[in-house]
């Protein structure tokens, strides 16, 4: 027999439960068809392109990668992208390097002739081409495979067409370069010059004969990618530049084309005015369709901007008084009431809008505004719920807080909602928790216990297991997949800590605002004050055995929490930790701490490696040496500095591994190391730890 598998393994190989399980769903605008990804199980990697019709409730498999007939041949994980013609009558699918044309009607499967590796495949809107990413191009092909051709040439070396730059992706949201016009006539198209982005150098130590990976990165402060858009006929021929201040408004934060003509979004890159523009087909001139200004940072809410069949703008805008209210706005006036906090926008339909919401901090709503009916809810079970509309159908989505992974649904007016089976395996280990709510600033946490632990078994030492920074909560509605990761550390005999504080998103634009100009004091304090709550309320646990770890922003908090609160925090593990605010990317840095030319105190007040001679707890610091996302510069300083002032701590390399690690063994044996530190260094007692 086989021993049973660990968690941290069985959580990279299943890629975090998402095998197995549905995603990535299109619906047809009658509603008829519904279209998504899936595995066939929880352990298999290769997605498949299913069609579901909603008459008869009958899946069809569209494309399967590993079908001989389909002559895709090796695909590694199958389908890994994929888009429709407006009628969902055309997908164009990403398989094994190649592109493929699906009829969806047919199910017949065709291979298209591209040139080069394809990427960002998407087909006009009445399905006669498609255009695709490739070598630096946007290209067009036809979708019988005749017709292929360059339409955007890069016209430097460090230029490219039709893609995102690095600060849309990794900070704004926007993920595509190019957009067509609904006649299929013309696109839209970023032409991005990186010229000016400081080069920076990724290497491997481990294999000193392979030269450094070079990689263009818009530190803090440097220059970013310039971004301009174009107006590019489908057939060829001369390209229209839109007029746009890339002075004053450098960040394309979004762009699209509809019924009334393309638009786009910019932004200033104090960030504090963000302008959304009309876009004349014809000459490129712009027309100003809104403005939004805010003292510290216009944020940008995903789907937005967007218009109704109206012409209609559908935005956003944050109230002012107590911690304020996000709320959705359509043709400049309020859609949702105080209090109900608008997350995300995730489809426009005629005059409808899809949305989602939080009023309760932690679930997450799925809303649907309409000029006769207003508001209103389409979800009212307590999780996190999202979804997908075509005509009269919804795909729902729903995360309950009482069980793991995803519930599909396809609800069809009229009728009975038909369920999507999901084939995700579930985690070997169930989460013990207690949902708390903490301090006078009514924090959110997640007390972990393990499963083996019985009052009056001995004391706890506690780990501290937050992220705790603007990019995302931990504390949901929901069983979100790291909580089980989690709960693997309360195994190994600790009870784990998880708080969201000042600055993470969901609550209030007041909230994620108190971290303005200072990143690092009122995410620890809020910590500190929910662990010290925690402390006094359950005796079981050991205040004098109290650790923290972190990964990312987390892992710089954590470094924080040792450094400037060793009274509370007696160890530390931080992993790819931010460490030298001036080291990070552009956009995300300069949101919470402006320009460091003009506000240095804030980075120097940021960066932990200043703090260095004050530490006196143990502490381990991990990075991966490719990380392309925070550089490993981050930690080698702190540690040079820690050295230098004489401050005992430890560092874990990770040869050839980026943000995050990705290989099951190497994760599992990542996560014990960790153990076995703190185990070292807050002294171990007899437990009943389970792998």
């Amino acid at each position: 027999m086989h021993p049973p598998e660990s968690l941290p393994h069985q959580f990279l190989r299943t890629r975090r439960f998402a095998l197995g399980a549905p995603d990535r769903f299109t619906v047809s605008p009658d509603g008829a068809t519904v279209l998504f990804l899936r595995t066939a199980s929880g352990g298999d990697p290769v997605r498949r392109l299913w069609a579901l019709d909603t008459a008869s409730g009958r899946e069809r498999l569209l494309f399967d990668p590993a079908d001989p007939a389909h002559g895709a041949g090796p695909s590694g994980d199958g389908v890994t992208a994929y888009a429709t013609d407006a009628a969902v009558s055309l997908a164009a699918c990403l398989c094994g390097g190649a592109l493929w044309a699906v009829d969806v009607a047919t199910g017949r499967v065709r291979a298209l002739p591209v040139t080069g590796r394809p990427a960002d495949p998407r087909p006009d809107p009445a399905g006669r081409r498609i255009a695709y990413l490739a070598d630096g191009a946007l290209r067009v092909i036809g979708a019988d495979g005749t017709g292929d051709r360059e339409i955007a040439a890069p016209d430097g070396p460090d230029v490219r067409c039709g893609v995102a730059e690095y600060a849309a992706t990794a900070s704004m949201g926007r993920d595509r370069g190019y957009w067509w016009a609904p006649d299929g006539s013309r696109l839209l198209v970023a032409r991005v010059d990186e010229s000016a982005v400081a080069r920076w150098y990724i290497a491997d130590p481990a294999h000193p004969a392979t030269p450094p990976r070079a990689v263009r990165y818009p530190a803090a402060g440097t220059a970013n990618a310039e971004v301009t858009l174009w107006l590019v006929p489908a057939d060829g021929g001369a390209r229209t530049e839109v007029t746009l201040d890339r002075a004053a408004f450098p960040y394309l934060t979004a762009a699209g084309w509809d019924a009334y003509g393309p638009f786009a979004a910019v932004q200033s890159r104090d960030q504090r005015t963000l302008r959304t523009y009309a876009v004349d087909a014809a000459d490129g001139r712009t027309t100003l369709l809104a403005e939004q200004r805010d003292p510290c940072w216009v944020t940008l809410v995903p789907g937005t901007p967007a218009r109704t069949a109206s012409g209609a703008l559908v935005a956003h805008r944050d109230t002012e008084g107590a911690d304020g209210t996000r709320q959705l706005t359509v043709g400049g006036a309020a859609a949702t009431p105080d209090g109900l906090q608008v997350r995300e926008v995730l489809g426009v339909s005629g005059e409808e809008v899809l949305f989602t919401t939080s009023a309760d901090v932690v679930g997450q709503a799925l809303w649907t505004w309409r000029p006769d009916t207003g508001a209103r809810p389409l979800t009212t079970a307590p999780g996190v719920h999202t979804g997908v509309r075509g005509g009269a159908t919804l795909v729902r989505v729903s995360r309950a807080p009482d069980r793991p992974g995803a519930t599909v649904v396809v609800e069809r007016a009229g009728r009975p909602d038909l369920p999507v089976a999901s084939y995700a395996e579930r985690p070997v280990l169930a989460l013990r928790e207690r949902r708390l709510t903490t301090t006078e600033r009514a924090l959110r946490s997640r007390l972990l216990l393990p499963s083996w632990h019985r009052p009056g078994g001995g004391r706890l030492p506690v780990l501290v297991d937050p992220y705790a920074g603007p990019a995302l909560q931990r504390v949901t509605g929901d069983q979100a997949p790291m909580m089980f990761v989690s709960q693997w550390f309360a195994e190994q005999g600790f009870a784990v800590l998880v708080t969201d504080g000042r600055g993470t998103p969901g609550r209030s634009p007041g909230w994620e605002r108190a971290v303005y100009g200072d990143i690092v004091s009122a995410a620890l304090e809020d910590q500190a004050a929910a662990l010290t709550e925690v402390l006094g309320r359950f005796p079981e646990l050991d205040p004098g055995r109290v650790a923290v770890r972190g990964w990312s922003f987390s892992g710089m908090l954590a470094v924080a929490a040792v450094v400037r609160r060793p009274d509370l925090f007696h160890a530390a593990v931080a992993g790819a930790g931010v460490h030298d605010a001036r080291l990070y990317d552009t956009h995300w840095r300069e949101r919470f701490l402006g320009h460091p030319d003009t506000h240095p105190e804030r980075y120097d007040a940021c960066s932990l490696a200043r703090e260095a001679p004050r530490l006196t707890r143990p502490l381990l610091l991990m990075h991966g040496l490719a990380d392309g996302n925070v550089h490993a510069a981050h930690t080698l300083r702190l540690s040079a500095a820690l050295l230098a002032a004489g401050r005992p701590h430890e560092v874990l390399p990770l040869p050839g591994m980026d943000h995050a690690p990705t290989e099951p063994a190497l994760f599992a044996n990542l996560l014990r190391h960790q153990v076995d530190f703190l185990w070292r260094h807050l002294g171990r007692e007899d437990s009943g730890a389970v792998s």
